[in-house]
C-alpha cells in the first residue's frame, strides 16, 4: 500500500493573541530568520528554518500590525497600534529608535539598501525614514486615498506600493515627484501585497481572488478565483510553480500558478489565517492566524509512517539537525526579553 503523504507543521507557540503578519529575511550567513507580529504587542525573532524562538522584542504599548527584517537580520522594524514605529537591533533585541506618528501605524517595509524605512497606516501619509540620521523629519509622501494597509518597495527603492485598508487598488508611486504612476485595479480592498524575490511579480490578495501582476510593465498577469475569503497570498520564490493562500476557512490552500489547479489543503489552524509567506529558499512556508499560533509546513510533504506532528516549538528533528548550531551561535550573543 502506497504511503500516505500528508503536511506535518512545526507549530510555534508564543504569542498570547492573533499572529497578523509574517516576514521571513532572506538568507544570511547565519540561515535566514523569521519575524511575526501579533496583537499581543510583542514581535517575535524565529529560527526561520526550524521555527525555533529566538527572542521577544518588548516595548510597544498597542497592536503590533506589521513586522519585518533588512536584508542582513540585523535589525528588525515593527508598526504599532500605540501610534509608533519602532526599529531594533535584532542581535540583542535593544530598541534602536521610536518613530512617533499621530495615528495607528499599520505596515512598515526596510528599503533594500536598508537606509531607509518605510510606513503607512490610519494617517493615510506614507513616511520614510532615513536609518542613518534617525532623529531627521522623515520625507512624507500624503496624497493616499484611503488608510494604508500594505506597503513595499520595488525597481531597487525608486518606487514604492501601497494599498488600502478602505479602497481598492493597489498604487504605484514614483519616489523621484512623489506621484501614483500606476494604479493596480481589484474589486475589493487588497489585505497582501509581495514583490516576488526575483522582483518580477507582485501578489495580491483581494477578498476571494488572488492576482499576479508584472511588476515592471504593472499588466495582470494571472488572476484566480479562491475557494473563500482570503486574507493573505505568497508565491514559491524559488521556481515561481506554486502559491499559497490563506484566510476565512483557516486552511492553508497550495496551487499550481500556471494552472490555479488546486494542489493541497492544509489543516491544522484553528482561526482564520491572516498572513502566509514563503521561505526564502521554498523549501517551507509560514501561516499566522488568529488563534495565536505560527505553523511552518515543508514544501513536500513527508510520509505519514516516516514521522510525526511536533507540537510546541519543538522542531522536526530531521530540519533541526540542520539549523541548531546557527541557533545556537545567535542564542549566544542574544539578550532579548524573554516570551
Amino acid at each position: 500500500m502506497e504511503k500516505k503523504k500528508v503536511a506535518l507543521p512545526l507549530v510555534c507557540h508564543g504569542h498570547s493573541r492573533p499572529v497578523v503578519d509574517l516576514f521571513y529575511s532572506p538568507i544570511t550567513p547565519d540561515g535566514y530568520f523569521l519575524i511575526s507580529a501579533s496583537k499581543d504587542s510583542t514581535p517575535m525573532l524565529r529560527n526561520g528554518e526550524t521555527g525555533d524562538w529566538i527572542g521577544t522584542f518588548e516595548g510597544h504599548k498597542g497592536a503590533v500590525w506589521s513586522s519585518c527584517l533588512d536584508t542582513n537580520a540585523l535589525r528588525a522594524a515593527s508598526a504599532s497600534a500605540d501610534f509608533s514605529a519602532k526599529l531594533w537591533d535584532a542581535l540583542t533585541g535593544d530598541e534602536l529608535h521610536s518613530f512617533e506618528h499621530k495615528h495607528i501605524v499599520r505596515a512598515c517595509a526596510f528599503s533594500e539598501d536598508t537606509h531607509h524605512l518605510l510606513t503607512g497606516g490610519v494617517e493615510k501619509i506614507l513616511r520614510i525614514f532615513d536609518l542613518n540620521r534617525l532623529d531627521a523629519a522623515p520625507r512624507e509622501v500624503d496624497n493616499s486615498p484611503g488608510s494604508v494597509r500594505t506597503v513595499a518597495w520595488l525597481h531597487s527603492d525608486q518606487t514604492i506600493l501601497s494599498s488600502c485598508s478602505d479602497t481598492s487598488g493597489v498604487r504605484l508611486w514614483d519616489l523621484r515627484s512623489g506621484k501614483i504612476v500606476q494604479t493596480l485595479e481589484t474589486k475589493s480592498p487588497v489585505t497582501s501585497a509581495e514583490v516576488s524575490q526575483d522582483g518580477r511579480y507582485i501578489t495580491t490578495a483581494d477578498g476571494s481572488t488572488v492576482k499576479f501582476w508584472d511588476s515592471n510593465h504593472f499588466e495582470l498577469v494571472k488572476s484566480y478565483d479562491m475557494p473563500c475569503n482570503v486574507e493573505s497570498a505568497s508565491l514559491e520564490p524559488k521556481h515561481g510553480n506554486k502559491f499559497i493562500a490563506g484566510g476565512e476557512d483557516m486552511w492553508v490552500h497550495v496551487f499550481d500558478f500556471h494552472t490555479g489547479k488546486e494542489l493541497g489543503c492544509n489543516k491544522g489552524h484553528h482561526g482564520p489565517i491572516h498572513c502566509v509567506r514563503f521561505a526564502p529558499g521554498g523549501e517551507s512556508y509560514a501561516s499566522g492566524s488568529e488563534d495565536g499560533t505560527i505553523r511552518i509546513w515543508l514544501t513536500s510533504p513527508v510520509s505519514r509512517e516516516e514521522s510525526v506532528a511536533v507540537p510546541g516549538n519543538a522542531p522536526n528533528p530531521k530540519v533541526k539537525a540542520v539549523a541548531d548550531e546557527v541557533t545556537r551561535k545567535i542564542k549566544s550573543s542574544l539578550h532579548i526579553g524573554t516570551a
